[in-house]
C-alpha cells in the first residue's frame, strides 16, 4: 500500500505503520483522489443547473403563491381580466368542509376573482325583488357573479342551476387572499356584521355557527395573524438588543473554548464527583425508606402481589421498591467508580486533548469563522432546492376534476372540462357537483415525470448539502493536523492553515469528499422515502407491515450515524495523507479499532463537556436577557422596548445562543477528533528516540511518562 509522494509508508492492513522519516505532517505533494466520482460529481452539478432552468422555463411560482379561479386564472394577475381582483370569492363557503380544503382550491363550490370581498348579507332573491325598485341592488350583487353575466331578470331556479350568481353573499375579509366571513365574538355570542342568523337563499334561515363549522378553524388563523403581527412589531423594537445578546453569546463561547485549557479537567472531575455524591446520597436515602418501612404492616408485599398500578405511589410504600432502587444505584455507583478506576489513564488522555484543542484553536483562530463559509453554501444549496422544487410543482397546464358534495358520486377526482361540462351527464348523475380547478400538470414526457424530477431534485440536494459539510470538516482537519505535526509549536505552523487546507481539499479530493457524502445522501434519501411511506401507512391495520417499517427505519438509523462517523474520520485521514476515501475510510476505521477504548472515553468525555457548555452558554445568556426584558435590571431599565410578548426576544436570544455555541464547538470536537487521530497515529509511527521523535504535546508526554531520549515503547491499547 502506498500513499503519494512525500508519504510514502508500508503497512499491512489492520497494522500499525512503520516509520516514515519523510513525514512531517499533512501531506503536500500530492495527486486527485476518486477522479472517477469527482467527474460523475461535476456532471451531476451541471444536470442539476439543467433540471432548475428547464423547471424555470415550464414552471410558473404564481400558481402556488396565488389564488387560482374555478377557470384556472391567477387572481391580480396582470394583463388579464383579473388584474384588480386578487382576491379569491367562494360562490357557497357552506359546501367547504374545512379550511385546508379551501386553502387547497378543492372546495365543490365555484370560485371567482373579485376585487372585494362582500361587506353585507343579501339574497339573489332578494337582489331579484330589491332590483325592480332600485338599479343599485344589481350593480352590487353582479360582482360577485360570473363574468359576462348581466340578466338579473333570469328566473333565480336557472340562475342557481347554472351558478351564474351565489345565492347569497355574506360579510366577509380577505385572509390569505381568500374571502372568509367576518366573525366577531361579542358577549360571548359569534356573530356576523351584528347577526347571528342569515338567509342562505334557498328559503331557510341559517345561524352563522353553520359559517363557523364550514370555514372551520379560520378564527384560530384570523387570531394567529393578530399574534404574528404582534410577534413582528416585538422583533422590530429588540431587534438591537436581540443582537446584543447573540454578540454576547459569540464572544462567551469564544472565552469558554480557550480557557477549556485550564479548566477541562477541573470541570470534568467536579462533575463526575458531584455524580458520585449524588448517587451515593440516593442509595443512602433508599436504605433509609426501606429501613423504615421494613417494621410497617403491609409493607412487606411485594411488586408482583399488586400487579400494575396507574398510581406511582402505590409503589413507593412497599420495601422491596426501595430495596431495588437501592441495588440499581448500587451497581451504578460501582460501574462508574470501576471504569473511573480501570480507565482513568484514558480519561486523562482525553482532557489533555481537550486541552491542547483549546490550545491549537487559539493558534489558528481563523478556524472559528469557517462555519460562517459552510452556513453560506448550506443556504446556497436549500435556496436553489426550494425554488427549483416550487418551479417544478407548478409546472403544466391547469387540471380540472369534479368535485362532488354526495359521498358515493362515482365521477368524483375523474379529470374534466370546464367548457362542457354543464352539458354533460355528470350534473344529472350528481347534481351539485362542479368541474373545478385542481391543480398544474400535463400529458407530455416532462410532465409525466415530474415526481420523479422532484425526487432527484431532493437526492442531489442531499448530496450537496452533505458535500459542503464534508468540505468543511476536511478543511478544518488540515488545518488542525498542521498544528499538531508542528514539531515545535506554534513556530513550524506553517502559513496560512486554513486556507492551504482548504485548497488542497477542494483542488486534490473533490471526488473522495463527494464519494462520502454520495453514500451519506443514499441512505438518507432511503430514510425519508421509509418516513414517506410510514406517514402514508398510519391508518393500516397490517401489523407485520408497521413492525417491518419500523425495523427498516431503525437499522437505517443506526447506519447513518455510523456512516456518519466513519466519513468524519476518514475526511481527517484524506487531509493528512490524501489518499482515496475508501483507503482513507479503511485506514482511519482499523487505527480506531486498535485504539477502542480510547475512541470511546473521549468521544463521551467530549460531548459531556460540549453539551455542558452549551447549556452553561445559552442557560447564562438566557438568564441575563430575562432580566434585562423584565426590567429587573435597574441600571439599564429605562433602555428596555416596549413590547408585546418578553418571551419572544427571550427565546430568540436562548435558541440563537445556543445554536452560535454548537457552530464553535463543532469546530472545537473537529479540532480534538483530528488532535486524537494524529497523536494515534503518533504514537504507532515513533517512539520518542532522537530519530523518531513525539510530536504530541508535553502535557500527553507526561501522562504516558514518555520522554524523547527514547528507548520505552509504550503499547498502543
Amino acid at each position: 500500500m502506498s500513499g503519494p509522494k512525500g508519504g510514502y509508508y508500508k503497512a499491512e492492513l489492520g497494522e500499525p505503520h512503520k516509520f516514515d522519516p519523510t513525514f512531517r505532517g499533512p501531506v503536500h505533494n500530492r495527486g486527485c483522489t476518486d477522479v472517477l466520482c469527482c467527474v460523475i460529481f461535476v456532471i451531476v452539478i451541471l444536470g442539476y443547473i439543467v433540471l432548475g432552468t428547464v423547471a424555470w422555463m415550464h414552471g410558473d411560482p404564481r400558481k402556488v403563491v396565488y389564488p387560482t379561479d374555478s377557470y384556472g386564472q391567477f387572481c391580480g394577475q396582470q394583463g388579464t381580466p383579473n388584474a384588480n381582483k386578487a382576491i379569491l370569492f367562494y360562490f357557497n363557503i357552506l359546501q367547504c368542509a374545512n379550511p385546508t380544503v379551501l386553502i387547497n382550491l378543492q372546495c365543490p363550490t365555484t370560485q371567482l376573482c373579485v376585487s372585494k370581498c362582500p361587506d353585507r348579507f343579501a339574497t339573489y332573491i332578494d337582489m331579484q325583488y330589491n332590483y325592480r325598485r332600485n338599479k343599485s341592488y344589481w350593480d352590487y350583487y353582479k360582482q360577485f357573479c360570473k363574468p359576462g353575466f348581466n340578466n338579473p331578470d333570469k328566473p333565480v331556479s336557472q340562475v342557481l342551476r347554472d351558478e351564474d350568481c351565489p345565492s347569497m353573499i355574506v360579510p366577509s375579509r380577505p385572509f390569505l387572499q381568500r374571502c372568509f366571513p367576518d366573525f366577531i365574538t361579542r358577549n360571548g355570542t359569534l356573530t356576523v356584521a351584528n347577526k347571528t342568523n342569515f338567509k342562505d337563499g334557498h328559503g331557510k334561515v341559517r345561524s352563522v355557527v353553520d359559517l363557523r363549522d364550514a370555514a372551520n378553524g379560520i378564527t384560530s388563523l384570523l387570531d394567529a395573524k393578530e399574534v404574528g403581527v404582534k410577534i413582528f412589531e416585538d422583533y422590530a423594537s429588540s431587534w438591537f438588543w436581540i443582537l446584543i445578546g447573540l454578540v454576547i453569546s459569540m464572544l462567551v463561547s469564544l472565552i469558554f473554548i480557550l480557557l477549556l485549557r485550564f479548566t477541562a479537567g477541573v470541570l470534568f472531575w467536579m462533575v463526575i464527583f458531584g455524580v458520585i455524591v449524588a448517587v451515593g446520597y440516593g442509595i443512602w436515602h433508599c436504605y433509609w425508606e426501606y429501613s423504615t418501612l421494613k417494621g410497617k404492616p403491609d409493607s412487606d408485599i411485594t411488586i408482583s402481589d399488586i400487579g400494575f398500578q396507574t398510581d406511582f405511589r402505590v409503589y413507593l410504600q412497599l420495601s422491596q421498591t426501595w430495596l431495588i432502587f437501592m441495588i440499581s444505584l448500587a451497581v451504578i455507583e460501582a460501574i462508574i467508580i470501576i471504569v473511573l478506576i480501570f480507565l482513568r489513564s484514558r480519561v486523562r488522555i482525553a482532557i489533555a486533548l481537550l486541552k491542547e484543542g483549546s490550545k491549537a484553536i487559539g493558534c489558528i483562530m481563523s478556524t472559528l469563522f469557517y462555519p460562517i463559509i459552510t452556513f453560506l453554501l448550506l443556504a446556497l444549496c436549500i435556496a436553489y432546492w426550494a425554488v427549483t422544487a416550487v418551479f417544478l410543482a407548478s409546472s403544466g397546464e391547469a387540471v380540472y376534476k369534479v368535485m362532488s358534495t354526495l359521498p358515493d358520486c362515482k365521477y368524483t377526482n375523474l379529470t374534466c372540462d370546464p367548457e362542457t361540462f354543464s352539458q354533460s351527464n355528470v350534473t344529472k348523475l350528481c347534481p351539485g357537483s362542479q368541474c373545478t380547478f385542481a391543480f398544474y400538470g400535463g400529458e407530455s414526457l416532462y410532465h409525466r415525470y415530474i415526481f420523479v424530477l422532484q425526487l432527484c431534485n431532493l437526492l442531489v440536494f442531499l448530496w450537496l448539502v452533505n458535500f459542503t459539510i464534508a468540505l468543511g470538516q476536511c478543511t478544518l482537519a488540515g488545518a488542525f493536523a498542521s498544528y499538531y505535526w508542528a514539531l515545535r509549536k506554534p513556530e513550524d505552523i506553517p502559513p496560512c492553515p486554513l486556507a492551504s487546507s482548504f485548497g488542497r481539499a477542494l483542488r486534490y479530493h473533490t471526488g473522495s469528499l463527494a464519494f462520502g457524502a454520495l453514500i451519506l445522501s443514499i441512505v438518507q434519501f432511503i430514510r425519508i422515502i421509509l418516513e414517506y411511506l410510514d406517514h402514508k401507512l398510519k391508518g393500516a391495520h397490517n401489523a407485520f407491515t408497521r413492525f417491518l417499517l419500523c425495523c427498516l427505519k431503525c437499522c437505517f438509523w443506526c447506519l447513518e450515524h455510523f456512516i456518519k462517523f466513519m466519513n468524519r474520520n476518514a475526511y481527517i485521514m484524506i487531509s493528512i495523507y490524501g489518499k482515496n476515501f475508501c483507503a482513507s475510510a479503511r485506514d482511519a476505521f482499523f487505527l480506531l479499532m486498535r485504539n477502542v477504548m480510547r475512541v470511546a472515553v473521549l468521544d463521551k468525555v467530549t460531548d459531556f463537556l460540549l453539551f455542558l457548555g452549551k447549556l452553561l452558554i445559552s442557560g447564562s445568556v438566557g438568564v441575563l436577557a430575562f432580566f434585562f426584558f423584565t426590567r429587573q435590571i435597574p441600571v439599564i431599565q429605562e433602555e428596555v422596548p416596549s413590547l408585546n410578548y418578553y418571551w419572544v426576544p427571550l427565546l430568540t436570544v436562548i435558541f440563537g445562543s445556543y445554536m452560535i455555541a454548537h457552530g464553535f464547538f463543532n469546530v472545537y470536537a473537529m479540532c480534538v477528533d483530528t488532535l486524537f487521530l494524529c497523536f494515534c497515529e503518533d504514537l504507532e509511527r515513533n517512539d520518542g528516540s532522537p530519530s523518531k521523535p513525539y510530536y504530541m504535546p508535553p502535557g500527553l508526554h507526561r501522562i504516558l511518562n514518555k520522554t524523547d531520549q527514547g528507548g520505552k515503547k509504550y503499547a498502543v491499547s
